[in-house]
């Protein structure tokens, strides 16, 4: 068996599985694409809460908030785990007014 993080996948005989595999190609690609814009939306507003920007990380929270609720629309993410992203942004954007 091999131990290669990417192992050789089989060829599927039926024609449903060969488009199955065919589909999964572009909603893994879709998917990844979308889990990037959510990780480069988070990051974009730690980056404005670290320097101290609370205008700049509120406009940012408020595209980022758009972005995270649409992954979990999407079921890409649970949407417990959008919600504890979302609380957990804001209460840093919070903390910098006090």
């Amino acid at each position: 068996m091999a131990t290669s993080s990417k192992a050789k996948k089989k060829t599927v005989r039926l024609a449903s599985g060969r488009k199955r595999a065919r589909q999964d190609v572009n909603l893994n690609a879709a998917n990844t694409s979308l889990r990037s814009k959510f990780r480069t939306s988070i990051k974009n507003v730690l980056k404005a809460v670290a320097a101290g920007d609370k205008g700049q990380a509120t406009d940012l929270f408020k595209t980022a908030q758009s972005v995270i609720d649409s992954i979990a629309d999407k079921g890409i993410f649970h949407k417990n785990k959008a919600a504890r992203h979302k609380s957990r942004l804001s209460a840093k954007i919070k903390a910098l007014a006090a």
